[in-house]
């Protein structure tokens, strides 16, 4: 049997992660570049982004991105052809915690929180598509989350936009198969990441050792409350997106793959 940790799944490939400086997208830059993908991180830490690009090596390197502001995003675009000369794979990964509930929300908590969850992949979309119909190939991925599925008490906002992203991923999908074009999401859950703190832009104000300790707590909670018994990691997730990205997942398109450990919704905490 082939050896996965040589086979280098992602050879010469060009992957757009954004996101990618804490989390989930930090752990799909290190999993991506390590199968031999050419990175670009996108993310406003500039000091973490640029910190994870020198340690991953020659052929990653750092952009900072507002994912709520479309001209940021094509300018990422535009930095990875510019450095890669093409894009096969864009990870629509950038996300955080939505604004307001159902009895304080303000049309800025609503444009804000739709702006990040959903905008950022409608324009993600919008501007590697021309790319890869050039290229006739190319894969798009989408992160959404389990609380697009179910009834998800609170963070009504985030659910709502991420069960837009889960639809808008199966339309665009079927837009853009003609082409060559693969578009996919996942749905995590359970996964111990900083955005049960606040997100990504939380966690880069914070030092790693205090992060680190976050998430040790968070993991012995989130496993509780799945049928496994285990947290999720964001290599977990990581993962699922290789095997979207590369050649195994050729004949997968328009697919939510849930990455949840078999998610226990009702679950008590031991005393």
């Amino acid at each position: 049997m082939e050896d996965r940790e040589m086979s280098r799944r992602l050879e010469g490939k060009t992957a757009v992660i954004t996101g990618g400086t804490s989390g989930i997208g930090k752990a799909s830059a290190e999993v991506f570049a390590a199968e031999g993908a050419n990175v670009i991180i996108a993310g406003r830490s500039e000091e973490k982004g640029q910190k994870i690009a020198d340690q991953l090596g020659v052929n990653v390197f750092y952009k900072r991105t507002d994912v709520t502001n479309e001209d940021d995003i094509k300018a990422m675009i535009d930095f990875a052809v510019e450095k890669f000369g093409t894009i096969d794979c864009l990870f629509n990964n950038a996300g955080g915690l939505s604004r307001g509930d159902l009895e304080t929300v303000t049309p800025d908590d609503f444009d804000y929180s739709m702006r990040l969850l959903l905008g950022s992949v409608v324009f993600g979309i919008k501007h590697v598509a021309s790319i890869m119909k050039n290229n006739k190939s190319g894969c798009i991925i989408n992160n959404s989350s389990i609380a697009a599925l179910r009834n998800n008490q609170g963070f009504y906002l985030y659910s709502a936009a991420k069960a837009a992203v889960t639809h808008l991923t199966k339309v665009a999908g079927n837009e853009l198969g003609r082409f060559g074009i693969r578009v996919n999401s996942i749905s995590p859950g359970a996964v111990a990441t900083p955005i049960f703190w606040g997100g990504s832009e939380v966690a880069n104000m914070m030092d790693d050792e205090v992060n680190a300790k976050k998430l040790e707590k968070l993991k012995g909670s989130l496993s509780k409350a799945t049928a496994l018994g285990i947290s999720g990691l964001p290599e977990d997730i990581a993962k699922a997106a290789l095997y979207l990205a590369s050649e195994d997942g050729r004949f997968v398109t328009c697919l939510d793959l849930v990455v949840d450990g078999g998610r226990i919704w009702q679950y008590h905490e031991a005393s």
